[in-house]
């Protein structure tokens, strides 16, 4: 009884502060479909990641927010409809309503069979820019948590690797706590320039922040991802 008790005070909490969060009313104003938008949009102007003309990959996209804000950054005058210069191909093992101009895809990115429709969506074309919000299930049990969470940054990791163009960028979330200093250390071996950022939009008594690699390093000849793509 205590343990419902309690759980009930901290799910009135949380629906307390999401009502009152200024993202979350500014994402309404605005038409985001969630207040992460802003968190993508801190990240891409302090570093100015994507551009017109880009090839985006949104991975753990649903419910849409981030290739909405994709979508506006690639398109002429910030619409949110009409023309697209660029393209956006999303991917989430959750449904995601259509957004404009934005190709989606539904499946388990951990999948081989979802990877290989992925790249044949590319169509043989390098990517410049992928953000990544994926994050599992959680089981409450930290240490099986925090692999399952290092398990979908070394993946996106990788196929950063296989896909970005040289001097792309991958964007993922990540969580502190166990794990994260080994994620840290792969941005560093994997990218030029690596970064964690901590947007204003993520809340303060999250975990949650976010790892930045901007500019493949190179890899000796034959040498592989560390979590390898078939």
């Amino acid at each position: 009884m205590k343990t419902r008790a309690k759980s009930k005070k901290v799910n009135k909490a949380w629906l307390n502060d999401h009502v009152n969060d200024p993202y979350v009313k500014l994402a309404q104003r605005e038409g985001y479909r969630a207040r992460a938008a802003y968190k993508l949009k801190e990240i891409d102007e302090a570093l100015r990641l994507i551009r017109p003309g880009h090839v985006v990959v949104d991975l753990g996209s649903a419910p849409g927010a981030w290739s909405q804000y994709v979508r506006q950054r690639l398109a002429p005058e910030g619409a949110a409809t009409g023309a697209l210069n660029g393209c956006i191909i999303a991917l989430d093992i959750l449904p995601m309503a259509p957004v404009e101009g934005v190709t989606f895809l539904q499946g388990d990115f951990r999948e081989e069979a979802v990877l290989a429709q992925l790249r044949q969506a590319l169509d043989g074309r390098a990517v410049d820019v992928v953000v990544s919000d994926m994050a599992p299930n959680l089981s409450g049990i930290a240490s099986s948590d925090a692999a399952r969470i290092s398990h979908l940054v070394e993946l996106a990791v990788a196929f950063a690797q296989a896909h970005l163009k040289p001097d792309g960028a991958l964007v993922s979330k990540v969580f502190h706590g166990s794990g994260y200093s080994q994620l840290a250390r792969l941005f560093k071996d994997s990218f030029r320039v690596a970064r964690p950022i901590k947007p204003r939009a993520s809340r303060d008594r999250s975990a949650e922040t976010f790892l930045v690699g901007i500019g493949l390093k190179q890899r000796a000849p034959g040498e592989s991802p560390g979590v390898p793509l078939k």
